[in-house]
């Protein structure tokens, strides 16, 4: 991805160096990530400044400025013994108010109350000086945090592969120069037996869900490394870049349809653009094709990707947005006109003489009285207004549909928050002509894990009843049309739709139809910041026409620290 690294190249000495105070993000599957999204909805004070928050990862400092805010508007109140009270025009609970604390503890850099919240009660050596970092640097121009890295969960099931585990352990760092250079890293080695049918994908995929490319471990287990790491500054007052390689996600759903975080990292140059209700982020890439061949020392091909995402507050409690994509193949290089920052692809193909795999969308979230958030997605792969109301089952039909809602303090019952999201996806969505184009990298989707011709009902439950303890609860039921025979049915993305069976007839739901419930519990509790005990249970169910039915019962127990949790989700 040559023409990336000279862009960048270019905004570092070119640029005018009028850069501001630059921030990381929020790791995957940190413990703020969730509470953001439960402010986005609760909006104390009217404020709208999370209204653009489905684009993650999340930024350190914004969020630090908007937990301040509200720890101000809703907790300012003095009782008599000098104890902070909850604003009584403020919905939040004393949970929250713990929620929002924990922000400012393990975002310090960014807290003009630090020394409040974060400075540890032992500050005797180099460790550990403030409550979050197990060693930390923060003089004039430069702040430093380091941290382990940790997760060993042990679990029981009947699966043939072995007992699951898994064993993970690494370090992650993020720090600041002189307040206008950010980065952020982590590197993880991982040692994992999951259960049978997350095994079966990683053979059928050549790939770990998430990491991409392992080794085999003792006959049974995986091996492989996670390393993910990026730069970032200002370009301008309004204008951020980053630089380096990791994933994101799109979205305002327990899915998402533009682009998930489900999959491999990937090379990436970000700007990101927000000025008065607007956001607006360009995205290139560098991407892997499919490949069949036995890994190793190998050079594998590159395919590339370019997206634009725009982000419209309409008003404090709505805000829509546009997406749009294109992947392609230029033999390991990239394409200059997809540069352009604000053209639509589709007008771009056209100059090209080139049928490049461009994809549309549209989002929407509405937040309701401060208790409920209505959202959703519509892809757009081929879309013929003719076919769709003459021949609804044609294959060139190809789209998909998300609807979801989320409900706070479900029932007056405090921090009991309640999820229910449905996604459809219909045939050959995602794929094209040319299989290096298809909506995939390195053997995985980009969107969403099922790929097409599926339709899929989540159902989510997370009760806070207190600070340090969590209970989550998931129920996903899906069907899916896979292929019979060989026959393309439109249900693999990698396959190029050329080789479809027929012109019309497709449903979702056609081919070798499979039907699918996975359950999911588990209690955590943080024994100290960011270091969390759990125990769950998993419950998955698979059957069809043309398989035999496949049960998994998995209860496991572990320990995490500072990492995001490992799930088997599809």
């Amino acid at each position: 991805m040559q023409i990336i690294k000279r862009l960048l190249i270019i905004h570092f000495f070119v640029l005018p160096v009028i850069a501001l105070s630059q921030s990381s993000n929020l790791n995957q599957g940190s413990k703020e990530q969730y509470f953001i999204e439960r402010l986005m909805i609760l909006q104390p004070g009217g404020d709208p400044s999370l209204v653009f928050s489905g684009m993650k990862p999340y930024n350190r400092g914004q969020l630090v400025e908007q937990a301040a805010f509200i720890l101000q508007h809703c907790f300012a109140l003095r009782d008599s013994l000098k104890r902070p009270i909850i604003n009584s025009a403020c919905s939040m609970s004393s949970v929250d108010k713990a929620n929002l604390h924990s922000i400012l503890v393990n975002n310090h850099e960014w807290d003009t109350t630090a020394e409040k919240f974060h400075a540890s009660k032992k500050k005797s050596g180099p460790f550990y000086r403030t409550t979050t970092d197990f060693f930390s640097v923060d003089q004039k121009d430069f702040f430093l945090s380091v941290n382990p890295v940790l997760q060993l969960k042990y679990g029981k099931s009947g699966d043939s592969v072995g007992s699951p585990f898994i064993n993970s352990r690494g370090v992650t760092l993020r720090g600041l120069i002189a307040g206008k250079l950010g980065f952020s890293s982590i590197l993880v080695e991982n040692q994992e037996r999951g259960p049978d049918f997350y095994h079966d994908q990683v053979l059928a995929a050549r790939a770990v869900p998430g990491v991409g490319f392992y080794k085999t471990f003792k006959g049974t287990g995986l091996d492989y490394f996670d390393a993910r790491g990026y730069v970032s500054f200002n370009a301008a007052k309004y204008v951020d870049i980053q630089f380096g390689f990791d994933k994101h996600f799109i979205g305002n759903g327990f899915r998402s349809l533009f682009l998930s975080d489900w999959g491999n990292s990937y090379l990436f140059l970000k700007l990101n653009t927000r000025i008065w209700k607007l956001n607006y982020q360009n995205m290139y890439m560098e991407l892997m094709p499919q490949y069949s061949q036995a890994l190793g020392n190998t050079l594998l091909d590159r395919k590339y990707a370019a997206l634009h995402h725009l982000s419209v507050n309409v008003r404090p409690w709505l805000n829509v947005g546009f997406f749009e994509s294109v992947i392609f193949g230029r033999t390991n290089r990239f394409d200059f006109q997809y540069l352009n920052p604000v053209i639509f692809f589709r007008h771009v193909e056209g100059a090209l003489g080139s049928k490049d795999n461009a994809i549309a969308g549209f989002e929407f979230k509405a937040n309701v009285k401060r208790r409920i958030q209505l959202y959703g997605q519509w892809i757009l792969d081929e879309f013929l207004i003719g076919k769709v109301k003459s021949d609804p089952t044609n294959w060139v039909n190809k789209f998909g549909f998300q609807m979801g809602g989320k409900y706070l303090d479900a029932f007056g019952i405090r921090n009991l928050d309640l999820q229910i999201e449905w996604n459809r996806v219909r045939p050959f969505t995602y794929s094209h002509k040319d299989s290096v184009a298809n909506y995939t990298h390195y053997n995985q989707p980009l969107a969403h894990p099922l790929g097409s011709n599926f339709r899929e009902l989540v159902g989510v439950v997370r009760y806070q009843p207190a600070p340090k303890w969590v209970f989550n609860a998931r129920l996903i039921g899906y069907f899916k049309g896979l292929d019979s025979n060989g026959a393309n049915f439109g249900g693999n993305i990698f396959r190029d739709y050329v080789s479809r069976v027929a012109e019309t007839g497709f449903k979702v739901g056609s081919g070798n139809r499979v039907d699918c419930l996975n359950a999911f519990a588990v209690v955590s509790y943080e024994f100290r910041e960011n270091l969390f005990l759990e125990c769950s249970y998993l419950y998955r169910k698979i059957s069809g026409d043309k398989i035999d039915t496949e049960k998994t019962n998995l209860f496991s127990a572990g320990i995490r620290m500072n990492m995001y949790r490992r799930d088997y989700d599809f």
